[in-house]
Formats: C-alpha cells, sequence, structure tokens
C-alpha cells in the first residue's frame, strides 16, 4: 500500500503529551493495519481542521484527535452525515462510547476492543461500497 503522508501530521503527534501520543499512535496503527488488511492500493494521511486524518479514494474521511479541554478522553470522527456512527451504534452499542453521529469516544484509561474498531474502521476506509449494506455489513 502506498501511504501519502503530510509532513505536518507528525509535527501534530509530537505535539500530544506523552500519554496521549501513545494512544493516537495506537489509533493511527490501527487504521493503517486495515488498510493494507482490506488492499488498498493508497492511503493519504493528513490534516483536516489541524486534526490527523485519513482519506481512501473509496471511502470517508476519518479523524481522530484528543483535546486539553477534554483531557481523560480522545476520539475517532466520521463523517456526520454518512452512516457510519449510526451503523456502528447498532452493531457496537454496548461496546463504544459515542459523541452525536460523528465520533467514537475512548477514555484514556480504557482498553480499545481492537477487532470491533477495526471493523469500523474498515466500514469507513470503504465506506462507498459498503453504504448500501444493512448496517454497513458489519
Amino acid at each position: 500500500m502506498e501511504l501519502n503522508s503530510n509532513l505536518e501530521v507528525a509535527a501534530v503527534f509530537s505535539k500530544y503529551p506523552d500519554s496521549v501520543r501513545d494512544k493516537m499512535l495506537n489509533l493511527r496503527r490501527l487504521v493503517l493495519e486495515v488498510a493494507e488488511e482490506i488492499g488498498l492500493s493508497s492511503l493519504e494521511e493528513t490534516l483536516k481542521w489541524g486534526e490527523p486524518s485519513f482519506l481512501a479514494k473509496k471511502g470517508s474521511t476519518i479523524r481522530m484527535d484528543w483535546k486539553a479541554k477534554n483531557p481523560d478522553q480522545y476520539a475517532m470522527y466520521f463523517k456526520c452525515t454518512s452512516k457510519l456512527v449510526p451503523s456502528f451504534r447498532l452493531a457496537y452499542d454496548e461496546v463504544f462510547a459515542y459523541e452525536g453521529n460523528r465520533a467514537i469516544v475512548f477514555k484514556m484509561d480504557e482498553e480499545i476492543p481492537e477487532t470491533e474498531l477495526k471493523n469500523c474502521i474498515k466500514a469507513a476506509l470503504t465506506y462507498h461500497q459498503v453504504k448500501q449494506l444493512p448496517m454497513l455489513g458489519l
């Protein structure tokens, strides 16, 4: 897979507090793993609204961030007008905490359920191929 990474993304990661950086890099690792596993030919890593973001040709944008105003949590964001988060809620209501129709929110001290999150990431990276499927094929 070809990863087209904007150099400014690394600068954003470097500015996170150490404890946060590890969590954010773990989310990044999961996105890259899923992209490889599903055979994407390319993935763009860039900044959207100053947040690390991923764009796939037939997918929907995935963003991630930690904000100092909510220091005990960080999140993975999805396009709020898509079917992504509503479908995640149906499939994984008891697994994740959500913010409206736009984010999965993680507490700093919790373990991320990787299998379920990778399924959500896969749905986002392939969104335009699965949006017609019930619950996006989750």
